[in-house]
């Protein structure tokens, strides 16, 4: 690896892992005020639907990385073999995913709405800190 490509990826690693906790710290903050004004039903189904991201973004990272391992050690073959395990988590993560979403509304009367805009932490922790790296760009 050249000393740029590993400049980079050093990059990337930290972006990674300022949206991993940023969406965690997004959701916790915006669960406050919403259990204020909606009630706490509202405010545990943001804390959970940021979670459930948070939870979300690791799977989504560790399979993309079993997907580059696998790549890498055959670069030179021509019929690159990926595990069939790595294709079931990279499923299962989504029907996981919904089972829970569906057991908290079902038995703690969690507001499905509520886990839904909880998922879109990070969404919103991506965009903070894309903005945060042009505007702030490491050269």
């Amino acid at each position: 690896m050249t000393m740029a490509a590993s400049v980079v990826a050093s990059q990337y690693l930290q972006y990674e892992s300022r949206i991993s906790y940023l969406t965690l710290i997004l959701g916790a903050l915006a669960a406050l005020p919403v259990a204020y004004f909606r009630g706490w039903h509202w405010g545990l189904g943001i804390l959970i639907g940021s979670a459930l991201a948070w939870l979300n973004f690791r799977w989504l990272k560790q399979g993309l990385d079993a997907f580059t391992e696998a790549a890498t050690a055959q670069s030179n073959k021509t019929d690159v073999k990926v595990p069939v395990l790595t294709y079931f988590k990279a499923l299962f993560r989504y029907g996981l995913i919904a089972l829970a979403v569906y057991v908290i509304f079902k038995y703690l009367n969690v507001p499905v709405l509520s886990m839904i805009l909880g998922l879109c932490a990070l969404g919103a922790a991506t965009i903070v800190v894309s903005v945060h790296s042009i505007v702030y760009p490491q050269e």
